[in-house]
């Protein structure tokens, strides 16, 4: 998980269901971060250098692992990499929505170099965090799934 912009009431779904469903979830930021006492969810604190947390992000990541991140650049990585990424509103980023993804990234960052005001994201609400939740459900499922079939 890209931790440096993950809001907390995501890690909190994160860190229960790690516990629920006895998977490994890995924080990654260049802080230290808070996390339950766990034998799955580990904390790894990475120098403070630009795109440290998501070089390492991208170091670790194995095929099918699920990564949370709001950093479309780290998303598309990801995705070639044969992961799976997921914004913290459960919007899951894929080969077809990346391109529109980063030209809007893109096309924002120029607006905001130029001095125009874009704004904010807007405010998280009980529905991001419901379709997050569903998003991660439906990994889980699938990763569950995946797990079975390879060991029987």
């Amino acid at each position: 998980m890209d931790g440096d912009a993950c809001p907390g009431v995501i890690k909190e779904i994160l860190f229960r269901a790690a516990e629920r469903a006895k998977i490994h979830v890995t924080l990654i930021a260049n802080h230290a971060l808070s996390r339950p006492p766990s034998r799955y969810i580990r904390a790894v604190t990475v120098s403070g250098g630009f795109d440290e947390a998501d070089n390492e992000i991208v170091r670790r990541l194995q095929a099918d692992d699920l990564v949370v991140t709001q950093d479309i650049p780290l998303a598309a990585r990801v995705i070639e990499k044969g992961g799976v990424a997921v914004h913290p509103r459960g919007e899951r980023y894929t080969p077809d929505n990346m391109a529109e993804r980063l030209s809007m990234r893109n096309f924002m960052e120029e607006l905001r170099g130029a001095g125009v005001q874009t704004g904010g994201p807007p405010a998280f609400h009980m529905r991001d965090r419901q379709a997050f939740a569903n998003q991660l459900d439906r990994w889980l499922a699938q990763h569950t799934q995946h797990n079975a079939s390879t060991k029987g």
